[in-house]
């Protein structure tokens, strides 16, 4: 029997998927963390629709839809506390291409190889093509991967912010 153990634990395809911290470096499970913690607002351990709704209203987003809130928080599968919160956040990463691929896809847009393209071209293909950007997408879009001046996206910091889910630090 200690061999089928030993096998089993040194398997090693499933077990590091079951646990979410696994999925991250430490600096990032410390920056998930502070932003759960601002966003449970009567810091009980749990985020619920009450916290969801003070958080966005100190953000200024004072009108949403209790439908909204619900929605939020039964994209969870219970109670959201902060384990549950990093799976959430683990999932929707694990969704993603890896950002060679993405780099890749920008890349065709990139005749010149640049490393950038023009914000009017980027804005048109999001607003006209498969699943489009609203206005509002647009705007957050902007207010995250703001052009240069003299017009330029760069779409490099936009795959390793998908990919990573933060900016990267200059070097």
């Amino acid at each position: 029997m200690a061999p089928k153990k030993a096998k089993r634990r040194a398997g090693g395809a499933d077990s590091g998927s079951s646990n979410v911290f696994s999925m991250f470096e430490q600096s990032q499970i410390q920056e998930y963390k502070e932003a759960f913690t601002i966003i449970d607002q009567n810091r009980d351990g749990i985020i619920s629709k009450d916290d969801l709704r003070d958080v966005l209203a100190s953000m200024g987003q004072i009108n949403v839809k209790n439908e909204e809130l619900e929605a939020m928080v039964k994209e969870a599968s219970g109670p959201i506390n902060f384990t549950v919160f990093l799976t959430m956040f683990g999932e929707k990463l694990k969704g993603a291409d890896p950002e060679d691929v993405i780099v890749a896809a920008f890349k065709i847009l990139d005749p010149e190889a640049t490393g950038s393209i023009k914000k009017e071209f980027l804005q048109e293909l999001l607003t006209t093509q498969c699943d489009r950007f609203s206005a509002e997408e647009i705007k957050n879009m902007w207010a995250a991967f703001p052009p240069d001046v003299a017009g330029n996206v760069d779409y490099k910091n936009i795959c390793y912010v998908i990919t990573h889910g933060e900016e990267k630090e200059e070097e």
